[in-house]
């Protein structure tokens, strides 16, 4: 991500496994590690102090188990130790264990793969949900007719003098000449994010499977964008030009604020408000207006929209990298685990996980590994991994 975009830049910390080690597993090394790390680059103090307040705030797998089980995991987490202690470096484990990110993943890390409680082989009773690990597509800025692809993450900013400067994970930054009165395009395939600066200070994030169209320069009364997919977005305050963006069934009028539109395919509609105010509109309806920690969820049958109150931190907390679920069913957040791994799971038919729920937070690691072990954990499941396939099972 940019380097100074405290709000952003400090996630990498999170995904950092020195630093979840530290946290975790203190020790004179790690501080003074550290403490010198600080030293030599006091920029970074802003951004690590932010990862050090979201690490306490972040309570992830946390299943209230009963104090035998608790023990029982102990012992086989002991047992376990032992044995890769005599294996490999004592420590090596103690950094991969860090990874999970969880220090209760500690009490329940020893999951065995391949057997349920009773012994019984995964296989024998058919009660599971299949993933698979799909091609990575690259992220696509269309404009005019020119394309541009991008192999990871980017962060875009749109500038007066009609460019595109770029920002890559991968590559160096550059700089795309854009026409005056194009219409771009920038496409982000499943597996991928990125973050996008329009060229009137309005900043939005992109999530995985998302393609957002919008102008170089905004000219006229208003300012429109159209979305597919999900965005979060801080829209830069001007009083002559409203902001409106534009997804498939409706329209959201934008008064100076911050919200995030979900507008997938095949899955409902909704806008969580989380400060300011919007609209809703379309065709058929007056315009329904949303108070901050407010969520409308639209019906594609009635054409109408369904309120509540929400905490809006589990419809956000994506762009800050990590997922938060509350008595979610499990299919649900599948869902977007596979939008942003790029996985498929089998879920339309899958009748047998109905009602099965997770309650927890999952940081969004590199390691596919550890937000499986945390999804686990949180959701009463089990899984198995064998390459590009993932077995999920009940307990």
């Amino acid at each position: 991500m940019r380097k100074g975009t405290d709000h952003t830049n400090f996630i990498r910390y999170l995904k950092n496994e020195q630093f979840i080690e530290w946290k975790l597993f203190p020790t004179d090394e790690l501080d003074a590690y550290w403490s010198d790390f600080l030293q030599q680059h006091p920029n970074e103090r802003t951004c690590f102090e932010l990862a050090e307040k979201h690490f306490r705030q972040i309570r992830l797998s946390s299943p209230q188990l009963r104090r035998e089980k608790k023990q029982e995991a102990m012992k086989r987490l002991e047992q376990s130790l032992r044995v890769y202690n005599r294996m490999r470096n004592l420590r090596r484990f103690t950094y991969a264990v860090a990874a999970c990110v969880v220090s209760l993943i500690l009490l329940t890390l020893y999951i065995q793969k391949g057997k349920d409680a009773t012994g019984e082989d995964f296989f024998s009773n058919g009660n599971f949900i299949v993933g698979n690990e799909l091609e990575s597509a690259d992220i696509l800025l269309v404009t005019g007719d020119q394309t541009t692809t991008f192999q990871g993450n980017v962060d875009i900013e749109i500038e007066e003098n009609k460019t595109a400067r770029v920002r890559s994970e991968q590559a160096a930054e550059a700089e795309i000449s854009i026409e005056q009165h194009a219409t771009n395009k920038l496409i982000v395939p499943y597996g991928k994010r990125s973050e996008i600066l329009l060229s009137d200070g309005t900043r939005a994030w992109l999530n995985s499977g998302s393609t957002l169209e919008f102008p170089s320069a905004f000219s006229g009364k208003r300012r429109e964008v159209f979305l597919s997919g999900e965005m979060y977005i801080e829209v830069a305050p001007m009083k002559d030009k409203s902001f409106v963006v534009h997804t498939p069934g409706y329209n959201v009028k934008v008064y100076g604020t911050k919200f995030n539109v979900s507008a997938y395919s095949g899955t409902p509609s909704n806008v969580v408000l989380v400060e300011g105010r919007v609209s809703l509109q379309t065709a058929e309806r007056e315009e329904l207006f949303l108070s901050p920690k407010e969520q409308a969820v639209f019906s594609e049958t009635t054409g109408t929209f369904d309120t509540r109150e929400v905490d809006i931190r589990s419809f956000i907390s994506w762009k800050e990298g990590y997922l938060t679920f509350a008595d979610t069913p499990v299919t649900d957040a599948l869902k977007q685990i596979e939008r942003y791994y790029n996985l498929s799971f089998n879920l339309d038919n899958n009748v047998s996980f109905k009602g099965l729920t997770c309650t927890g937070k999952i940081i969004l690691s590199d390691n596919l590994d550890n937000v499986m072990t945390a999804l686990s954990l949180i959701s009463g499941t089990e899984y198995k991994r064998e390459n590009n396939r993932i077995y999920i099972y009940k307990k």
